[in-house]
């Protein structure tokens, strides 16, 4: 039985921006790792759009940026959209019956599925199916962005903290 996970780099002050800060060598190379093991990932529009990026090689890529690209290529993907009319490579569109649909991969397939987007990780945690949440905590504040959080804050108990990278801490939270 799968594992459901939402996990994302953010600020001090709980917000989650690609834009705004980056991932050092060390933590991309934690991600990469991290994407390897995967057995597949749900995305939310958004996410999903941004993450499309790794789709085709580009030329000035390093080799770790390129290995990262295989990997995410690699996984299957469920992307959640009523607007998308088709999605990309290896992955599968979900129009309707999110819950349905999450309960099926998670009762069917091994290993952990992550889930992307807050707004996406909200809809999951109201119906009870996401299994962990992972804050990557960078030391930015930003002061604004969308949270890390969408809705209130579930009832969470702390299982572990770890430094990843050159200066993130990650907290690994599972539902109270």
């Amino acid at each position: 039985m799968a594992r459901l996970v939402f996990g994302m780099n953010q600020s001090l002050d709980g917000y989650v921006d690609h834009q705004e800060f980056a991932p050092g060598p060390a933590l991309f190379r934690h991600w990469i790792d991290h994407v390897h093991g995967l057995t597949g990932s749900v995305y939310g529009r958004r996410m999903y759009e941004i993450m499309r990026y790794w789709d085709e090689d580009r030329p000035e890529w390093t080799p770790e940026l390129s290995e990262f690209a295989v990997a995410w290529r690699r996984q299957p993907k469920w992307v959640v959209s009523r607007s998308l009319k088709s999605v990309g490579p290896n992955a599968t569109l979900v129009e309707d019956d999110i819950e349905a649909v999450v309960r099926g991969l998670k009762a069917r397939l091994p290993g952990e599925i992550t889930v992307s987007g807050p707004d996406l990780a909200r809809s999951l945690t109201d119906l009870g199916l996401v299994d962990e949440y992972r804050l990557y905590i960078h030391p930015v504040v930003l002061g604004r962005g969308k949270p890390f959080f969408a809705g209130p804050r579930p009832p969470l108990r702390l299982v572990s903290t770890d430094h990843v990278g050159e200066d993130v801490i990650r907290l690994t939270y599972v539902p109270a």
